[in-house]
């Protein structure tokens, strides 16, 4: 069996995660890592034994002709790093969102098609341990048919949140209820329904934003419809964002991306006076060790990755995917 080679660009935290995932997993080898900081690249370096560093991409690509280049990058340098990859024939993944607007996702999709490549975008938990086990839990008809669906932030300001933490929400929404047909928002700033003055920059270089307090209503493609809160609140919630997935018969419900719940009624909380929540065992993928380094979603994330390159196929978490989930945060602003 093929041992995919592996590039890291950027080597923060979310790059250290990704070389922490594909290093331990028996089908992926980190042969080189590139960053414009030498002391990130170094220290990510010596602690995986990668000795082949970089500061130019360019070169890191021709001299270790990586399978897969990981764009651990700020949002604002999505769209150059990946088409400059993209441009060498190179599968990518890449952190989420895909890019600040569509334009730039559009291109980074068509590019891809162009050279034949996969473009793979971490939204991690889509295919995680968490999801595995809502997914088991429905298909074994334990909650019946899906009616609606409920996700909520963390409580960042509205806008930042939706392009952070709503990217991951809203790609499991769509896993389990299916694609978006049409959403209508609500969003106010300081009291107020948003305005032209009230679009702002984002932090963390995620684009152009606008909402404090965000209320997403969306029609699903099918019969199932679903609600997205991104408010803002004095504290960020440690606990994480939640999703709640109401059924005919039961209800599943998501406490960050490490635990989910399953109630046999979807009404009430207690059945003949007690707690009536059962939590369901997370799924975790072959040759994942709880002892390691990695985290099991971003482990997941590679085993798919793996699977889809070995198959010939786009990754759960493909381009298209991440284009449709920026077209919908696009869409409520």
């Amino acid at each position: 069996m093929k041992t995919y080679r592996v590039s890291i660009l950027g080597c923060r935290a979310r790059g250290t995660k990704a070389a922490i995932a594909y290093n331990e997993h028996p089908r992926t080898e980190v042969v080189s890592l590139c960053d414009l900081v030498p002391e990130l690249r170094d220290t990510l370096g010596e602690s995986l034994g990668v000795y082949a560093r970089y500061e130019i991409l360019d070169e890191m690509i021709r001299d270790t002709n990586p399978d897969i280049v990981a764009v651990s990058t700020g949002t604002e340098h999505h769209y150059e790093l990946c088409m400059r990859v993209l441009e060498h024939g190179v599968n990518i993944e890449v952190e989420k969102p895909i890019a600040v607007n569509l334009k730039q996702a559009d291109d980074i999709v068509v590019k891809a098609r162009e050279k034949k490549v996969r473009v793979a975008v971490h939204h991690q938990g889509m295919v995680g341990a968490s999801m595995k086990a809502a997914e088991q839990a429905y298909s074994d008809g334990r909650i019946g048919g899906i009616k609606y669906i409920v996700g909520r932030g963390k409580g960042y300001y509205g806008g930042y949140g939706l392009m952070n933490i709503g990217t991951h929400i809203l790609s499991n929404v769509f896993k389990l209820g299916g694609h978006c047909a049409s959403v209508r928002s609500s969003l106010m700033t300081g009291g107020h329904t948003s305005s032209a003055e009230d679009v702002v920059t984002s932090p963390s270089g995620m684009g152009t934003i606008v909402g404090e307090d965000i209320t997403a209503n969306l029609q699903l493609e099918g019969p199932v419809m679903a609600t997205l809160l991104q408010h803002r609140f004095p504290e960020i919630s440690k606990s994480g964002h939640t999703i709640d997935v109401y059924g005919t018969e039961g209800r599943i419900f998501f406490q960050g991306d490490d635990s989910t719940w399953l109630l046999p009624n979807p009404n009430s909380l207690k059945a003949r006076g007690q707690n009536n929540w059962e939590k369901l065992n997370s799924v975790y993928p072959e040759h994942y060790h709880p002892s390691g380094n990695a985290d099991v979603n971003d482990f997941w994330f590679v085993d798919e990755y793996v699977r889809a390159l070995d198959e010939e196929r786009d990754h759960e978490c493909n381009g298209n995917e991440a284009l449709h989930v920026l077209e919908v945060i696009m869409g409520i602003f």
